[in-house]
């Protein structure tokens, strides 16, 4: 990553904006079931605290849609993030104007404020410049830590960028470098793991690893269509039959690169998609016409088990069959295990495949875990991300 980070520049007695990214899942009690989000963004507010920052974090959560809505504040975050730093967080009410600008005033070096949800003003997503430059006046210095945004040019993730210094904080540096490094320079061989619904979401994600992996495995609702395009009945599967040529010209493409394009070639089938629903093991030819496949079956497993374990680098997006339902979770969950217990670099990416691993308890053995679901597709896919491309780059 040829971008300037944190550690690059001086930060002591300076007024930082970090964008982090809060936005973590909250029950009917407005608790927070999960925090993985917020423990990520601690190296980088506990670097610019020992540094001697005056700290302001900037965030979203939820959809609300530009209008102040108390279910989507910010206030149960300060709490488990003052838990976490061992020190107080205050929450200002709001991201911009007088309130906030007189927060920001008596902040004391090393001392830490939580700025209200960014998203309750409809400018942000927006990129309205004049809210940029009002955030922006808060700081004399913007750090962009919140990879899961870093693809949308928002007015906390690209605008303030035109008017103070920007660079990257440690969690941002460290998804780019992780990612950046698997798809420039993996070390060989290299498997890719796509799964997930539908193959429309991650066409140019496929189009783009063709180009980079030995060897690509295709499993979840998605391989339904390869398995079409291959001549087999696929019965009341999730299929998109307007990508059936599609699959057929990228299971082409895979074969004139020399990549190894895996396919699932046994299934578990049920009639009815529901949790207790009865389910067969059947190979992907013996589909009847009134079942659909809803996970991996034990050959499958056994022959994807087999090519992971071969692999020095492995990338893995999305979920092998319908994992929420206990009888349909196995495909995904030995997945895991095999990314986990593979030698090589293991990047995981996509809320599912991290939901299937930190349930599997194998989370600790990935060597990254990307927290950002679109902004990790989009990178897969080659695209620029814009929170990215607007921070300044390295002499």
């Amino acid at each position: 990553m040829n971008k300037k980070s944190v550690k690059d520049v001086e930060v002591r007695g300076k007024r930082v904006l970090v964008r982090v990214d809060f936005n973590v899942p909250l029950d009917e009690q407005r608790q927070i079931t999960d925090d993985t989000r917020i423990r990520a963004s601690l190296p980088t507010i506990e670097y610019l605290i020992q540094q001697g920052a005056r700290v302001i974090l900037a965030s979203h959560l939820g959809r609300p849609k530009g209008q102040v809505n108390p279910k989507y504040s910010l206030d149960s975050v300060a709490q488990r993030l003052s838990e976490k730093l061992g020190r107080k967080v205050s929450l200002v009410g709001d991201c911009v104007g007088a309130a906030a600008e007189e927060a920001v005033s008596k902040l004391q070096d090393g001392q830490v404020l939580l700025l209200e949800n960014i998203r309750f003003h409809a400018e942000e997503e927006k990129n309205d410049p004049a809210f940029a430059r009002d955030l922006a006046k808060l700081a004399e210095l913007f750090v962009n830590d919140a990879f899961g945004t870093a693809h949308r040019a928002h007015a906390s993730t690209e605008g303030v960028t035109h008017y103070i210094p920007a660079v990257a904080g440690l969690l941002m540096q460290k998804e780019v470098e992780f990612m950046g490094n698997a798809l420039e320079k993996p070390e060989r061989p290299f498997v890719a793991i796509i799964g997930g619904a539908k193959v429309s979401d991650k066409i140019g994600v496929i189009e783009n690893l063709l180009e980079k992996v030995n060897a690509l495995i295709i499993g979840g609702g998605m391989a339904n269509t390869f398995l079409k395009a291959q001549g087999f009945n696929v019965g009341k599967s999730l299929l998109e039959e307007e990508k059936v040529d599609l699959a057929k010209q990228l299971i082409e493409k895979a074969k004139a690169k020399g990549v190894e394009m895996e396919l699932p070639i046994d299934v578990v089938a049920a009639k009815a998609f529901a949790a207790d629903a009865p389910h067969r093991t059947v190979s992907v030819s013996e589909i009847q016409e009134d079942e659909m496949a809803l996970d991996i079956g034990p050959g499958s497993i056994k022959k994807f088990e087999a090519l992971i374990a071969t692999a020095r680098t492995v990338i893995w997006n999305g979920p092998m069959g319908v994992f929420e339902m206990e009888a349909f979770a196995k495909g995904t969950e030995q997945v895991a295990q095999a990314v986990a217990s593979c030698g090589g670099i293991t990047i995981v990416g996509g809320g599912d495949s991290v939901a299937a691993v930190e349930k599997m308890g194998v989370a600790e053995r990935m060597t990254h875990i990307s927290t950002g679901g679109g902004a990790s597709l989009e990178f897969l896919e080659g695209k620029v991300l814009p929170g990215v491309a607007a921070l300044q780059d390295k002499a």
